[in-house]
C-alpha cells in the first residue's frame, strides 16, 4: 500500500497543469491541517463534449490528493444565462448531465462513491439563499456584476437582468456548498475575483480559486457546444471521431492553438502518465512518451507527423468514449438524450418512405444557417431586380448567391456587411446564374413593402453557426430536398418580434454572441 501523500505532494497534484491559483498560501495552510474541500460546477446547457475530460482529469487529481470533491449541476445558472436551457428542458438536461458526467468519470477510473453530486435548485430556491441573493444585490454595483460575467454569461445587445444575477449566485454557491475552494476554467476568473471581493461583505470567508487553461478546440479556437466543427460529442460514432480529427487544426511543427496536442497534455497524459504515438515501422515504429514536453518538442521539430498524432489520439479517445457509448446505448438514455436535445428522428417503420428516408421531424436544427460576409455585389447581367453576390461562409471558396434585393437595398449597403445565409438549399439557377444559398431578410407586412437583411450580432465571424434557441444540438441536413418543403414549413413560423429579434415560434435566432435581429421591421416576416 502506497503511503498517503504529504501536503507538498498534495499541492503538486492539485495544482499541476493549472493556469492560475488565487490563494496559494491559504491552500497550503489548509493542506497542512486537513483535506481540502473543493467544488466544480457545470451549467446544464449544451451537450457535454470531449473537452469536459479536461476538468474530469483534474477531479481525478483532486481525489488522488485526498480532497473532498463536490460536483454541482448548475441548472438554475443554465436558465439565467440568457435562457441557454429553456425552462421546459431544464430538468431533462440536468438529468442528461448527471448521467453523462458520471459515465465520463467512470470511463477514466474515478470512483463515484468519493464524490458528492448536488443540483443547484436543491438549495438555491431556499429562503436563506434567496435572502442572501437580495443582501448581495444591495451591495454589488451593476458595473461589477456585468464585468464579472463578461467572459461566461452570453453577451447580447439587450442583456437580461438574469445575467447580472449569475455571478452573485456562483459566489454564494461557495458558502452554501461549504467548500474551501472552487475550480473552473480561466474564463471564470472575473467571477472568482468578484466572489473574493463581495463574500466578505456578507460575513463569509474568501475562498481559494483554481483555474484550468482554456483548451483549444479542433478548429484552433475554444471548444464549444454551439460550434459543431470545434468539438467531438461524447456519443459521436467512431467514424465521426475519425472525420472530425482528420479536419482538426494540427499544422506540422505548430504547437500554438493546437487542440490535438492540448487534449494529449490536459487529458491523456494526466490519466496514463504516458502517450504512445502509433506509426508504421517504416516511419520508425511506435514511440512511447513519458513526458509531454518531449512529445511537444518532437512535434515542433517535425519528428512526429500530424497524421500519426491524430491517429494515436483517435485510438486513445475511443477507448475513453466506448464505455460512455455503451452506457447510452439503452432505450432509457436514448430517449432522455433525444428529449433533452431535440434532433431530427428517422421515419418510423410502417411510415411512408424508404429505408434511407429523410427525417420526418421538421425542426430548425435541420437548417444550415450561417453568418456570411458579402465580399462583392453586382447587378445580375440578365435581371434588373437581382444582385449576384460572393459571400464568405467560412469555406475554402466564397459562395455565389443571387438575391432579389435591388429595389430594397443599395449595393453599397450590402458590400462588406455581415448577413445570415441559408446554406443547405439545393443550388438552383436564377436567370442563368447558379445560386448557392439564400440571404435571409426581414420583410414588412403592409405596403409599401420594405426589406432588410437580417443582422448577426457584432463581432461574429464568417461561417459561425446560427441556430434557434433550444435546437443548438442538432445536425443540419446535408441538402434540403425540395419535395420535402422543410424550409417552407419552418418559414411559416418565422417572424420578427417587437424588439426586432428574428424568431421561430417565439424562440430567438442566436449565434454564440447573441441574438440575430433586423434594423426596424417589427412584427415582420422572414424570407
Amino acid at each position: 500500500m502506497e503511503p498517503a501523500p504529504g501536503p507538498q505532494e498534495k499541492y503538486q497534484l492539485i495544482t499541476r497543469n493549472l493556469q492560475e491559483v488565487l490563494g496559494e498560501d491559504k491552500l497550503m495552510a489548509i493542506l497542512k491541517e486537513r483535506e481540502l474541500k473543493i467544488y466544480w460546477g457545470t451549467a446544464t446547457t449544451g451537450k457535454p463534449h470531449v473537452a469536459y475530460f479536461v476538468p474530469m482529469s483534474k477531479i481525478a487529481d483532486f481525489l488522488k490528493a485526498g480532497c473532498e470533491v463536490t460536483i454541482l449541476f448548475a441548472d438554475l445558472h443554465a436558465y439565467l444565462d440568457n435562457m441557454k436551457a429553456p425552462w421546459e428542458l431544464l430538468e431533462l438536461r440536468t438529468r442528461y448531465y448527471e448521467h453523462v458526467i458520471k459515465a465520463m468519470l467512470e470511463s477514466i477510473g474515478v470512483p463515484l462513491e468519493k464524490l458528492k453530486f448536488v443540483r443547484g435548485t436543491d438549495y438555491q430556491l431556499s429562503k436563506e439563499y434567496t435572502l442572501d441573493v437580495y443582501r448581495l444585490s444591495s451591495v454589488v454595483t451593476q458595473h461589477d456584476a456585468k464585468k464579472a460575467g463578461a467572459e461566461v454569461v452570453k453577451q447580447v445587445e439587450h442583456p437580461l437582468l438574469s445575467g447580472l444575477l449569475y455571478p452573485g449566485l456562483q459566489a454564494l454557491d461557495e458558502e452554501y456548498l461549504k467548500v474551501d475552494a472552487q475550480f473552473g476554467g480561466v474564463d471564470q476568473r472575473k467571477i472568482f475575483t468578484f466572489a473574493e471581493k463581495y463574500l466578505p461583505s456578507l460575513g463569509y470567508a474568501k475562498r481559494v480559486h483554481l483555474m484550468n487553461p482554456m483548451v483549444p478546440g479542433l478548429t484552433g479556437s475554444k471548444m464549444s457546444s454551439s460550434e459543431e466543427d470545434s468539438k467531438i460529442d461524447l456519443l459521436d460514432r467512431k467514424e465521426d471521431v475519425k472525420k472530425k480529427l482528420k479536419k482538426a487544426f494540427c499544422e506540422p511543427g505548430n504547437v500554438e492553438n493546437n487542440g490535438v496536442l492540448s487534449f494529449i497534455k490536459h487529458v491523456l497524459f494526466p490519466l496514463k502518465s504516458e502517450f504512445v504515438v502509433l506509426r508504421e515501422e517504416k516511419w520508425g515504429g511506435n514511440k512511447t512518451y513519458t513526458a509531454y514536453e518531449a512529445l511537444e518538442k518532437d512535434f515542433a521539430e517535425q519528428v512526429v507527423h500530424p497524421g500519426d498524432l491524430k491517429n494515436s489520439v483517435e485510438v486513445a479517445l475511443n477507448k475513453l468514449l466506448d464505455p460512455i457509448r455503451e452506457k447510452f446505448n439503452c432505450p432509457e438514455l436514448k430517449k432522455l438524450s433525444s428529449a433533452a436535445y431535440p434532433t431530427p428522428s428517422k421515419a418510423k417503420p410502417g411510415e411512408k418512405g424508404t429505408k434511407n428516408s429523410e427525417p420526418e421531424d421538421v425542426v430548425p436544427s435541420r437548417l444550415d444557417i450561417r453568418v456570411g460576409k458579402v465580399l462583392s455585389v453586382e447587378k445580375h447581367p440578365d435581371a434588373d431586380s437581382l444582385y449576384v453576390e460572393k459571400i464568405d461562409v467560412g469555406e475554402a471558396e466564397p459562395r455565389t448567391v443571387v438575391s432579389g434585393l435591388v429595389h430594397f437595398v443599395p449595393e453599397e449597403q450590402l458590400q462588406d456587411r455581415l448577413v445570415v445565409l441559408l446554406c443547405n438549399l439545393k443550388p438552383q439557377k436564377m436567370r442563368g446564374v447558379e445560386s448557392q444559398g439564400m440571404v435571409l431578410c426581414a420583410s414588412s407586412v403592409g405596403e409599401p413593402r420594405q426589406v432588410e437583411p437580417l443582422d448577426p450580432p457584432a463581432g461574429c465571424c464568417a461561417g459561425e453557426r446560427v441556430y434557434v434557441e433550444g435546437y443548438e444540438g442538432g445536425e443540419p441536413d446535408e441538402e434540403l430536398k425540395p419535395k420535402k418543403k422543410v424550409f417552407e414549413k419552418l418559414q411559416a413560423d418565422f417572424h420578427i418580434s417587437e424588439d426586432c429579434v428574428a424568431q421561430w415560434k417565439q424562440r430567438n435566432f442566436l449565434t454564440k454572441l447573441g441574438t440575430v435581429s433586423c434594423k426596424s421591421l417589427k412584427g415582420g416576416s422572414i424570407s
